[in-house]
């Protein structure tokens, strides 16, 4: 009897080790929590975080993103503060064009809590983000620092947790998705509006918007064919200035196991190929992933998402056809599309814009989210050449 137990034993042993479960295993040490940053939600959920770089007293604002193959500096804040840099060769691309820039090397950045060593910033003007926004921004934080850490992005307590890399334990009530990285994360979603289609798309936390796709991937695929409203002209902005894009909703959107319904979509000429197109369709932007409280995990290739409070939150489906820059301290009337709301209001470039409804503020995101209200008649009050007028803007809806 004891033979046989003895045998019984070894037959299952062996069975085991064929099988591959052997009874020791090599694991990572357990990642840990070592610092929690707070974030600033800019308009279309773009986050804005502080810290400081290298023995420079002053506190910079950098946007956290994930469309970025690095990690850069605007180069008046560069030359405010008399930073070294170094010329190189080496150009960097976006939506609306391509730059030769310089670096800072072996930099740091500090925050409250936590210190980056070993960055190599390059330099590029940001002087249109600052405008959009309304606030300085001095710089984007992307790949360099991702790539580092476990990043959790929560956006209803509005903080970060940076994980060191090693073993770690999603919460409960998500996804993971897998995308592929490269220093970009590209993650398959599936579109609906003509029919189904499946495509690749950058996940792009710095992408102040839902879903952007480029004109030769709508012409190709012919995902948008039966619009009963045409898409309406706009301007965005990116990497070189800004640029021209149609408006428009597609039916929808399923990332994971997650779906949105009619969301609006930016269509742009991708006349640098950033999307490499037919490798990819587009971006996913963070008005999208702001609705889910994030884990950004490189090292394992995972993206973790967790719907959040904003999960439901309606769309923006407001035109207005109107243009606005923060500019020397003044929100100024840049471009206005012929026969858009704003055209029909009577807006002109260079108008200063002075109130919306009674609200002084002279804050162009609160204007702006004042503006994505359809069907409302806003009173906005203007300077032009010195004399001050009331223009009614009704904005439209583009479903």
């Amino acid at each position: 009897m004891q033979v046989q137990k003895y045998l019984c034993l070894l037959v299952l042993c062996s069975t085991m080790f064929k099988a591959g479960m052997a009874q020791e295993q090599f694991v990572e040490p357990p990642s840990r929590l070592i610092s929690t940053i707070p974030f600033v939600l800019l308009n279309g959920g773009v986050i804005m975080v502080r810290a400081q770089l290298n023995n420079y007293p002053d506190t910079l604002n950098f946007i956290l993103d994930t469309g970025s193959g690095g990690i850069s500096l605007d180069s008046t804040t560069v030359q405010e503060f008399g930073i070294p840099v170094v010329p190189s060769e080496k150009t960097i691309r976006g939506i609306a064009g391509i730059r030769k820039v310089s670096f800072l090397y072996n930099a740091t950045l500090h925050f409250p809590t936590l210190e980056v060593q070993g960055l190599n910033f390059h330099v590029n003007d940001y002087d249109i983000l600052s405008s959009v926004y309304g606030i300085k921004i001095d710089g984007i934080i992307g790949y360099s620092f991702f790539s580092r850490y476990i990043v959790e992005i929560n956006y209803d307590a509005y903080f970060i947790n940076v994980n060191t890399q090693g073993e770690y334990k999603y919460p409960a009530g998500g996804h993971i998705l897998n995308p592929m990285f490269t220093s970009i994360p590209i993650q398959s979603a599936q579109l609906t509006d003509n029919k189904k289609f499946k495509q690749r798309f950058y996940l792009d936390t710095g992408a102040g918007l839902n879903l952007l796709l480029s004109e030769q991937y709508v012409a190709d695929s012919n995902v948008l064919r039966r619009k009963r409203r045409p898409p309406v002209v706009t301007q965005a902005e990116g990497l070189g200035g800004k640029m021209n894009m149609r408006l428009t909703t597609v039916k929808g959107l399923q990332i994971g196991p997650y779906r949105f319904r009619k969301v609006p979509t930016m269509i742009f000429s991708d006349d640098y190929n950033i999307t490499a197109y037919p490798h990819l369709g587009g971006l996913i932007g963070n008005d999208i992933l702001r609705r889910f409280n994030t884990t950004f995990n490189y090292a394992k290739q995972e993206v973790y998402i967790v719907p959040n409070t904003h999960y439901n939150d309606q769309f923006d489906y407001a035109y207005s056809g109107l243009s606005i820059y923060f500019i020397d301290g003044k929100i100024m009337v840049d471009d206005i599309v012929h026969g858009s709301p704003a055209d029909k209001a009577g807006f002109k470039q260079d108008d200063i814009i002075i109130a919306v409804e009674n609200n002084f503020s002279n804050n162009i995101q609160l204007y702006k989210s004042m503006m994505q209200s359809t069907g409302e008649r806003l009173r906005i009050l203007v300077s032009r050449n010195d004399q001050l007028l009331v223009l009614n803007l009704k904005p439209l809806r583009i479903l």
